[in-house]
Protein backbone atom coordinates (compact mmCIF):
# COMPACT_ATOMS: atom_id res chain seq x y z
CA UNK A 1 0.00 0.00 0.00
CA UNK A 2 1.21 4.05 -0.89
CA UNK A 3 0.15 6.85 -0.61
CA UNK A 4 -1.35 8.81 -3.64
CA UNK A 5 -2.97 11.48 -2.62
CA UNK A 6 -3.81 13.94 0.36
CA UNK A 7 -5.97 16.51 1.11
CA UNK A 8 -5.97 18.99 3.22
CA UNK A 9 -9.06 21.28 3.95
CA UNK A 10 -9.55 24.47 6.29
CA UNK A 11 -11.83 23.45 8.86
CA UNK A 12 -14.03 26.24 10.13
CA UNK A 13 -16.28 25.26 13.00
CA UNK A 14 -18.23 28.26 14.25
CA UNK A 15 -18.48 28.76 18.41
CA UNK A 16 -21.47 29.17 20.33
CA UNK A 17 -19.44 31.63 22.12
CA UNK A 18 -16.13 33.29 22.56
CA UNK A 19 -13.84 31.11 24.94
CA UNK A 20 -11.29 32.84 27.19
CA UNK A 21 -8.83 31.84 29.09
CA UNK A 22 -5.62 33.60 30.65
CA UNK A 23 -3.74 33.38 27.53
CA UNK A 24 -6.09 34.77 25.30
CA UNK A 25 -9.70 34.33 23.96
CA UNK A 26 -11.05 32.75 20.63
CA UNK A 27 -13.88 33.49 18.63
CA UNK A 28 -13.72 29.84 15.89
CA UNK A 29 -12.55 26.82 16.19
CA UNK A 30 -9.99 27.49 12.84
CA UNK A 31 -8.68 23.78 12.57
CA UNK A 32 -7.31 21.47 9.87
CA UNK A 33 -8.48 18.52 8.30
CA UNK A 34 -6.42 15.85 6.70
CA UNK A 35 -7.61 13.01 4.10
CA UNK A 36 -5.00 10.56 3.08
CA UNK A 37 -5.95 8.72 0.55
CA UNK A 38 -4.06 5.17 -0.72
CA UNK A 39 -2.97 2.97 -4.06
CA UNK A 40 -5.96 0.06 -2.22
CA UNK A 41 -8.39 2.68 -1.72
CA UNK A 42 -8.28 2.92 1.94
CA UNK A 43 -8.99 6.73 3.49
CA UNK A 44 -7.43 8.05 6.40
CA UNK A 45 -8.57 10.82 8.19
CA UNK A 46 -7.02 13.27 10.47
CA UNK A 47 -7.84 17.04 12.70
CA UNK A 48 -5.56 19.27 14.03
CA UNK A 49 -7.06 22.16 16.40
CA UNK A 50 -4.05 24.93 16.67
CA UNK A 51 -4.67 27.10 19.86
CA UNK A 52 -2.22 29.36 18.63
CA UNK A 53 -1.06 30.63 22.17
CA UNK A 54 -0.18 27.62 23.29
CA UNK A 55 1.35 25.54 20.40
CA UNK A 56 2.47 28.42 18.53
CA UNK A 57 0.39 27.75 15.71
CA UNK A 58 -2.22 28.96 13.32
CA UNK A 59 -4.50 27.69 11.06
CA UNK A 60 -3.04 29.56 8.53
CA UNK A 61 0.97 28.28 9.21
CA UNK A 62 -0.83 24.74 10.26
CA UNK A 63 -1.64 24.42 6.53
CA UNK A 64 1.39 25.74 4.73
CA UNK A 65 3.37 23.45 6.58
CA UNK A 66 1.02 20.59 5.42
CA UNK A 67 1.55 21.28 2.35
CA UNK A 68 5.19 20.14 2.28
CA UNK A 69 4.62 17.44 5.29
CA UNK A 70 1.91 16.10 2.46
CA UNK A 71 4.62 16.19 -0.37
CA UNK A 72 7.13 14.14 1.96
CA UNK A 73 4.78 11.36 2.36
CA UNK A 74 3.86 10.43 -0.80
CA UNK A 75 4.83 7.38 -1.97
CA UNK A 76 4.94 5.96 1.10
CA UNK A 77 3.82 3.28 3.52
CA UNK A 78 1.31 4.32 5.51
CA UNK A 79 1.62 1.68 7.66
CA UNK A 80 5.26 2.64 8.44
CA UNK A 81 3.82 5.06 11.19
CA UNK A 82 6.98 5.22 12.71
CA UNK A 83 8.65 6.02 9.30
CA UNK A 84 6.11 8.10 8.37
CA UNK A 85 5.69 10.63 11.45
CA UNK A 86 9.85 10.39 11.84
CA UNK A 87 10.46 11.99 8.31
CA UNK A 88 8.27 14.69 9.12
CA UNK A 89 9.50 15.71 12.56
CA UNK A 90 13.32 15.52 10.92
CA UNK A 91 12.16 17.90 8.29
CA UNK A 92 9.97 20.21 10.18
CA UNK A 93 10.68 20.23 14.23
CA UNK A 94 7.63 21.60 15.92
CA UNK A 95 4.32 22.00 14.60
CA UNK A 96 3.19 19.68 16.81
CA UNK A 97 -0.69 20.29 15.89
CA UNK A 98 -0.01 20.11 12.32
CA UNK A 99 1.81 16.51 12.54
CA UNK A 100 -0.63 15.45 15.29
CA UNK A 101 -3.42 15.76 12.15
CA UNK A 102 -1.20 13.02 9.88
CA UNK A 103 -0.57 11.17 12.72
CA UNK A 104 -4.43 10.99 13.36
CA UNK A 105 -4.91 9.75 9.90
CA UNK A 106 -2.30 7.66 9.38
CA UNK A 107 -3.44 5.60 12.33
CA UNK A 108 -7.14 5.76 11.15
CA UNK A 109 -5.65 4.26 8.04
CA UNK A 110 -3.76 1.42 10.14
CA UNK A 111 -6.66 0.30 11.81
CA UNK A 112 -9.01 0.48 9.02
CA UNK A 113 -6.86 -1.52 7.01
CA UNK A 114 -6.20 -4.61 10.01
CA UNK A 115 -10.09 -4.17 9.91
CA UNK A 116 -9.85 -2.53 13.99
CA UNK A 117 -11.59 0.41 15.50
CA UNK A 118 -8.79 2.09 16.90
CA UNK A 119 -9.41 1.29 20.64
CA UNK A 120 -8.55 -2.37 19.61
CA UNK A 121 -5.58 -1.39 16.88
CA UNK A 122 -3.74 -0.13 20.21
CA UNK A 123 -3.98 -2.65 22.42
CA UNK A 124 -7.05 -1.95 24.60
CA UNK A 125 -10.73 -2.20 25.14
CA UNK A 126 -13.46 -0.21 25.19
CA UNK A 127 -14.73 1.26 27.71
CA UNK A 128 -17.03 4.30 28.96
CA UNK A 129 -15.23 7.58 29.53
CA UNK A 130 -17.12 10.33 31.47
CA UNK A 131 -16.04 13.96 30.48
CA UNK A 132 -16.11 16.97 32.46
CA UNK A 133 -17.52 20.40 31.27
CA UNK A 134 -15.20 23.59 31.54
CA UNK A 135 -16.46 26.70 32.89
CA UNK A 136 -14.27 29.76 31.04
CA UNK A 137 -13.35 32.99 32.54
CA UNK A 138 -15.79 35.21 33.22
CA UNK A 139 -17.34 37.17 36.49
CA UNK A 140 -18.32 35.25 39.78
CA UNK A 141 -21.92 35.10 39.01
CA UNK A 142 -21.66 34.78 35.44
CA UNK A 143 -19.25 31.05 36.15
CA UNK A 144 -21.60 30.23 39.26
CA UNK A 145 -24.39 29.90 36.52
CA UNK A 146 -22.63 27.64 34.07
CA UNK A 147 -21.47 25.16 36.96
CA UNK A 148 -25.23 25.25 38.09
CA UNK A 149 -26.42 23.98 34.53
CA UNK A 150 -23.47 21.61 34.26
CA UNK A 151 -24.53 19.83 37.76
CA UNK A 152 -28.55 19.92 36.80
CA UNK A 153 -27.44 18.50 33.54
CA UNK A 154 -25.97 15.70 34.99
CA UNK A 155 -22.18 16.64 34.99
CA UNK A 156 -20.05 14.71 37.67
CA UNK A 157 -17.30 17.36 37.70
CA UNK A 158 -16.50 21.14 36.60
CA UNK A 159 -13.32 22.65 35.01
CA UNK A 160 -12.82 26.37 36.27
CA UNK A 161 -11.19 28.29 34.36
CA UNK A 162 -8.51 30.49 36.46
CA UNK A 163 -5.39 32.44 36.17
CA UNK A 164 -6.30 36.53 36.52
CA UNK A 165 -5.13 37.53 40.16
CA UNK A 166 -5.22 36.29 43.64
CA UNK A 167 -8.07 37.65 44.60
CA UNK A 168 -10.42 37.07 41.51
CA UNK A 169 -9.58 33.51 41.07
CA UNK A 170 -10.31 32.42 44.69
CA UNK A 171 -13.53 34.69 44.85
CA UNK A 172 -14.23 32.35 41.62
CA UNK A 173 -13.93 29.46 43.37
CA UNK A 174 -15.50 29.71 46.58
CA UNK A 175 -18.75 31.35 45.15
CA UNK A 176 -18.77 28.02 42.45
CA UNK A 177 -18.30 25.71 45.61
CA UNK A 178 -20.88 27.29 47.77
CA UNK A 179 -23.80 27.05 44.44
CA UNK A 180 -22.72 23.26 44.07
CA UNK A 181 -22.42 22.05 47.70
CA UNK A 182 -19.26 20.02 48.97
CA UNK A 183 -19.87 17.17 46.54
CA UNK A 184 -19.08 17.32 42.78
CA UNK A 185 -15.86 17.96 42.53
CA UNK A 186 -14.04 21.16 40.89
CA UNK A 187 -11.01 20.58 38.78
CA UNK A 188 -9.02 23.87 38.22
CA UNK A 189 -6.57 25.27 35.42
CA UNK A 190 -4.44 28.73 35.61
CA UNK A 191 -3.26 28.22 32.05
CA UNK A 192 0.32 29.50 33.61
CA UNK A 193 -1.82 32.83 34.28
CA UNK A 194 -0.11 32.87 38.19
CA UNK A 195 3.56 33.28 39.49
CA UNK A 196 4.67 30.55 42.07
CA UNK A 197 4.03 33.23 45.17
CA UNK A 198 0.20 33.35 44.03
CA UNK A 199 -0.12 30.16 42.85
CA UNK A 200 0.61 28.86 46.53
CA UNK A 201 -1.50 31.23 48.13
CA UNK A 202 -4.35 30.46 45.90
CA UNK A 203 -4.33 26.81 46.11
CA UNK A 204 -3.61 26.74 49.96
CA UNK A 205 -6.47 29.22 50.09
CA UNK A 206 -8.92 26.58 47.82
CA UNK A 207 -7.63 23.43 49.02
CA UNK A 208 -10.18 22.38 51.07
CA UNK A 209 -12.91 22.98 48.86
CA UNK A 210 -13.35 19.39 47.53
CA UNK A 211 -10.51 20.68 44.18
CA UNK A 212 -9.44 17.52 42.56
CA UNK A 213 -6.18 19.14 41.04
CA UNK A 214 -4.75 22.17 39.49
CA UNK A 215 -3.64 22.20 35.64
CA UNK A 216 -0.80 24.55 34.96
CA UNK A 217 -0.72 27.39 37.42
CA UNK A 218 2.75 28.91 36.69
CA UNK A 219 4.59 29.58 33.22
CA UNK A 220 5.46 26.11 31.28
CA UNK A 221 8.68 26.80 31.02
CA UNK A 222 9.31 26.91 34.99
CA UNK A 223 9.67 23.56 35.55
CA UNK A 224 11.32 23.77 38.98
CA UNK A 225 9.08 26.71 40.29
CA UNK A 226 6.19 24.11 39.54
CA UNK A 227 7.78 21.81 42.01
CA UNK A 228 7.77 24.41 44.60
CA UNK A 229 4.37 25.50 43.92
CA UNK A 230 3.44 21.26 44.09
CA UNK A 231 5.86 21.12 47.40
CA UNK A 232 3.66 23.77 48.94
CA UNK A 233 0.07 23.52 47.80
CA UNK A 234 -2.91 21.20 49.49
CA UNK A 235 -4.36 20.30 45.57
CA UNK A 236 -2.35 18.06 43.37
CA UNK A 237 -0.73 19.66 40.39
CA UNK A 238 -1.53 18.88 36.66
CA UNK A 239 1.28 19.37 34.01
CA UNK A 240 -0.14 21.19 30.86
CA UNK A 241 1.57 23.28 28.59
CA UNK A 242 4.78 22.14 30.36
CA UNK A 243 4.17 18.59 28.49
CA UNK A 244 4.47 18.57 24.66
CA UNK A 245 6.79 15.38 24.20
CA UNK A 246 7.89 12.34 26.06
CA UNK A 247 11.04 14.59 26.92
CA UNK A 248 9.00 16.81 28.44
CA UNK A 249 7.66 14.01 30.30
CA UNK A 250 10.97 12.70 31.49
CA UNK A 251 11.75 15.81 32.65
CA UNK A 252 8.68 16.46 34.53
CA UNK A 253 8.84 13.35 36.40
CA UNK A 254 13.20 13.76 37.21
CA UNK A 255 12.19 17.29 38.92
CA UNK A 256 9.65 15.31 40.97
CA UNK A 257 7.48 18.83 39.67
CA UNK A 258 3.63 17.31 39.12
CA UNK A 259 1.41 14.66 40.45
CA UNK A 260 -0.50 14.52 37.04
CA UNK A 261 -0.07 14.67 32.90
CA UNK A 262 -2.48 15.89 30.90
CA UNK A 263 -1.99 14.62 27.65
CA UNK A 264 -3.63 16.38 24.37
CA UNK A 265 -3.19 14.70 20.91
CA UNK A 266 -2.52 18.22 19.27
CA UNK A 267 -0.30 18.99 21.50
CA UNK A 268 1.78 16.28 21.77
CA UNK A 269 1.79 15.46 17.76
CA UNK A 270 -0.67 13.00 17.84
CA UNK A 271 -0.87 9.01 19.12
CA UNK A 272 2.31 7.99 18.40
CA UNK A 273 4.07 10.49 20.81
CA UNK A 274 0.83 10.24 23.31
CA UNK A 275 1.70 6.60 24.00
CA UNK A 276 5.47 7.63 24.76
CA UNK A 277 3.95 10.06 26.81
CA UNK A 278 1.87 7.68 28.81
CA UNK A 279 4.31 4.90 29.12
CA UNK A 280 7.05 7.36 31.14
CA UNK A 281 3.52 8.47 33.16
CA UNK A 282 2.69 4.78 34.02
CA UNK A 283 5.99 4.12 34.87
CA UNK A 284 6.45 6.62 37.40
CA UNK A 285 3.06 6.05 39.10
CA UNK A 286 1.40 9.38 37.20
CA UNK A 287 -2.39 9.35 36.30
CA UNK A 288 -3.04 10.52 33.54
CA UNK A 289 -6.04 12.87 31.61
CA UNK A 290 -6.95 12.99 28.14
CA UNK A 291 -7.61 16.79 26.94
CA UNK A 292 -8.42 18.89 23.91
CA UNK A 293 -8.03 22.07 22.55
CA UNK A 294 -11.37 22.89 20.08
CA UNK A 295 -11.33 19.52 17.88
CA UNK A 296 -14.81 18.28 15.94
CA UNK A 297 -16.02 14.92 16.86
CA UNK A 298 -14.10 13.87 14.78
CA UNK A 299 -10.88 14.22 16.57
CA UNK A 300 -12.41 13.75 19.68
CA UNK A 301 -13.41 10.36 19.12
CA UNK A 302 -9.71 9.52 18.43
CA UNK A 303 -8.78 10.71 21.48
CA UNK A 304 -11.43 9.42 23.25
CA UNK A 305 -9.95 5.79 21.47
CA UNK A 306 -6.30 6.67 23.16
CA UNK A 307 -8.16 7.14 26.65
CA UNK A 308 -9.97 3.56 26.05
CA UNK A 309 -7.27 1.75 25.13
CA UNK A 310 -4.85 3.71 28.05
CA UNK A 311 -5.77 2.66 31.69
CA UNK A 312 -3.67 4.63 33.23
CA UNK A 313 -5.59 7.69 32.09
CA UNK A 314 -8.36 8.14 34.43
CA UNK A 315 -9.58 12.13 34.01
CA UNK A 316 -11.27 12.99 30.99
CA UNK A 317 -11.43 16.52 29.20
CA UNK A 318 -12.90 15.75 26.11
CA UNK A 319 -16.13 18.74 26.35
CA UNK A 320 -15.09 20.52 22.55
CA UNK A 321 -17.92 19.83 20.69
CA UNK A 322 -20.06 20.90 23.60
CA UNK A 323 -18.82 24.60 22.63
CA UNK A 324 -19.46 24.17 18.99
CA UNK A 325 -22.17 25.98 16.95
CA UNK A 326 -22.64 23.03 14.91
CA UNK A 327 -21.45 19.47 14.76
CA UNK A 328 -20.44 18.84 11.09
CA UNK A 329 -19.61 14.84 11.82
CA UNK A 330 -20.86 11.80 10.90
CA UNK A 331 -20.70 8.69 12.75
CA UNK A 332 -18.03 9.00 15.80
CA UNK A 333 -17.73 9.10 19.60
CA UNK A 334 -21.95 9.09 20.99
CA UNK A 335 -22.51 11.62 23.67
CA UNK A 336 -25.21 10.69 26.61
CA UNK A 337 -24.80 13.41 28.93
CA UNK A 338 -20.97 13.32 29.81
CA UNK A 339 -20.39 9.80 29.21
CA UNK A 340 -18.89 9.23 25.44
CA UNK A 341 -19.04 5.88 24.15
CA UNK A 342 -16.90 4.78 21.05
CA UNK A 343 -18.14 2.97 17.55
CA UNK A 344 -17.11 -0.61 16.43
CA UNK A 345 -16.24 0.47 12.71
CA UNK A 346 -12.75 0.21 11.79
CA UNK A 347 -10.26 3.15 12.34
CA UNK A 348 -11.45 6.05 13.97
CA UNK A 349 -15.53 5.59 13.10
CA UNK A 350 -15.88 8.80 12.58
CA UNK A 351 -16.09 11.64 8.71
CA UNK A 352 -17.13 14.37 7.82
CA UNK A 353 -20.35 15.37 6.99
CA UNK A 354 -19.73 15.04 2.80
CA UNK A 355 -22.31 18.55 2.05
CA UNK A 356 -20.28 20.02 4.90
CA UNK A 357 -16.61 19.57 3.24
CA UNK A 358 -17.87 19.81 -0.20
CA UNK A 359 -17.82 23.91 1.03
CA UNK A 360 -14.43 24.02 2.59
CA UNK A 361 -11.55 25.52 0.89
CA UNK A 362 -8.82 22.94 0.06
CA UNK A 363 -5.52 22.06 -1.43
CA UNK A 364 -4.80 18.68 -3.07
CA UNK A 365 -1.01 17.34 -3.33
CA UNK A 366 -0.62 14.56 -5.52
Amino acid sequence: MKITQITLYRYDIPLKAPIAISLGTIEHARNLLIEIQTSEGITGWGEGSPFWMIVGETQASGLAAAQDMARLLLGRDPLDIEGCLTALTRYLPGHPTTRSAFDMALYDLAAKAANMPLYQFLGGQKRTVVTDETIYLNSPERMVEDAQRIKANGGEAVKVKLGTNQRDDIRRVEAIRLALGDETPIRTDANQGWDVVTASAVLRTIGGWNVQYCEQPIRRWDVSGLRQVRQASPVPIMADESLFDAQDALRLVREEAIDYFNIKLSKSGGIFEALKINAIAEAAGIPCMIGCMSESRLAITANAHFASARQNVTFFDLDAPFEHALDPVVGGAIYAGYAISLPDSPGIGANVDPDFLSKLDRTVIS
